[in-house]
């Protein structure tokens, strides 16, 4: 399809692409920041809202990557249809008013609704970024050094994102790890206005609207019952309710797919085994990998008295050694082809994950025995993450290399939520086989942290389970050429 694109700026004029590119990085940063800030934040936040359980303060992370894995396809339709500068402000509108409601809660529910809110406006500004970045630019050096800029923010972002809520939450409060989004987006807002110019494709023809609306409903509904499943003073009745609820609103999302013209998610794609695997494992890999942060975080500060700036500091060496993992594995690309670097990749990170569920205790040494996992996962994720974009875009037309990119991500984000909710479901059923209820006093310390580590060790566990069901889908459906592999990898990168 080709596309018509229309520039202007607000003045009409030339666009300043350097500027541009400073505004459409900066939005970027914060949308990464994000998914990461708030976790070394986490203890501060359940004492400060009083949060009495991990599936209640789960959500402060599964809040924000559910909405933004669930609109993330309808915002770069919507960017694409009705102006991807347009679709970009509002998304930045909506994720500063967000911050600023989530940094001045006084209730649980009140942070809670507004991180849903902030993954919705990242799912309009995220791929609005990217696609102004592929118009303003010119294909070739031009482009891909920007491209480069944007995915090196991207790779860094998740790191500074763990020192800058350690510094915000030590040094100020928590509050300010939302509070810091405002003056940013407010900064984007009127660096798109003034230095970003317009575009649309002219040729683009709907959006599904009541798709994502489906889908990512359905999607909570799973997840509040999930980190509800062992609520004493959850009713069975409302357990039961919430699932039949995910089932019909999912089940309606499959039969709109199917019956309008523009589907949120064409289910052609999924003919390609190839693409079908990379989404699945995508999936099982944000299931595993995701809880890992929250759950070693706890461990740091509840457990152990780490500062908030310790704790994120402590995530440096696997912020690094993803991205060695990574460049490892795009030279490897042409020699062996994807497969067995995601089998291989997620079967290392299985092993890492596996290694903390069994050794972790309340007094473990970090260096002993939290970084060695650290070590085998950020490898592992690294060696996987390029070979699952490869084989999802190669296992499709050049002309859904976007789509099939945007799913991956996507699956990534959703895959992290459902993750999250079903290994804090099991942890918190361990924990509180082994210890009911809260500590009464001094001498109740001790046996309840033993029974929170052990809850934690028992989601550890599972995620190595996931892992290994990413490695063993890898195996049986990934079944792309190195030649083609490596064509599809140089497609990804604008897509």
């Amino acid at each position: 399809m080709s596309e018509a694109v229309v520039h202007r700026t607000r003045s009409g004029g030339e666009v300043r692409k350097g500027l541009a590119l400073v505004v459409i990085a900066l939005s970027q940063l914060m949308v990464v920041l994000d998914a990461t800030i708030v976790n070394v934040a986490l203890k501060d936040i359940r004492d400060s809202l009083h949060f009495t359980s991990d599936s209640d303060l789960s959500w402060v992370v599964t809040g924000y990557t559910l909405t933004f894995g669930g609109f993330l396809l309808l915002g770069g339709k919507l960017a694409d249809r009705l102006g991807r500068r347009t679709i970009f402000i509002a998304g930045a509108v909506l994720f500063a008013a967000a911050s600023l409601a989530g940094g001045f809660a006084q209730s649980q529910e009140l942070l809670i609704v507004a991180r849903l809110v902030q993954g919705l406006g990242g799912a309009l500004m995220s791929p609005s970024a990217l696609s102004l970045l592929t118009v303003i630019f010119e294909e070739g050096p031009e482009r891909n050094k920007a491209l480069g800029i944007f995915s090196a923010i991207t790779a860094g972002g998740a790191a500074l994102g763990l020192i800058l809520g350690g510094l915000l939450t030590e040094y100020l409060s928590w509050r300010f790890v939302l509070f810091v989004n405002v003056p940013v987006a407010a900064l984007a807002i009127v660096g798109a206005l003034r230095f970003v110019p317009e575009s649309k494709d002219e040729d683009a023809r709907g959006f599904d609207v009541l798709g994502a609306v489906l889908v990512t409903g359905g999607l909570i509904s799973l997840v509040y019952g999930l980190v509800k499943l062992n609520d004493t003073s959850v009713s069975a009745g409302t357990k039961t309710f919430t699932f039949v609820a995910s089932a019909v609103l999912l089940a309606a999302f499959v039969v709109v797919q199917r019956r309008v013209a523009q589907p949120l998610l064409p289910f052609r794609l999924f003919r390609s085994r190839a693409l079908l695997g990379a989404d699945l494992s995508a999936l099982l890999v944000g299931a595993g990998v995701f809880a890992m942060f929250f759950f070693i975080t706890l461990w740091e500060q509840v457990i152990n008295g780490y500062s908030p700036i310790t704790a994120g500091l402590s995530f440096l060496p696997m912020t690094v050694l993803i991205g060695v993992g990574a460049g490892i594995s795009s030279n490897l690309l042409a020699k062996t082809g994807p497969r067995p670097l995601l089998a291989g990749g997620t079967g290392l990170a299985a092993v890492g994950m596996l290694l903390l569920g069994l050794r972790l205790e309340p007094g473990s040494s970090y260096v002993s025995v939290i970084l060695p996992s650290l070590v085998l996962v950020a490898l592992g994720m690294g060696l996987a993450f390029v070979s699952l974009t490869s084989a999802a875009v190669a296992g499709v037309d050049k002309a859904d290399a976007g789509i099939a990119s945007a799913l991956l991500n996507a699956g990534q984000q959703v895959g992290g939520a459902l993750g999250l909710a079903i290994l804090t479901a099991v942890s918190s059923n361990r924990t509180a086989a082994l210890f009911a209820g809260q500590p009464k006093g001094p001498q109740d310390v001790p046996r309840f942290y033993d029974a929170l580590v052990s809850g934690w060790s028992s989601g550890f566990v599972v995620a190595a389970c996931f892992l290994v069901a990413a490695s063993v889908i890898a195996l049986t459906l990934v079944k792309v050429s190195k030649e083609d592999a490596v064509a599809a990898l140089k497609e990804a990168v604008p897509a």
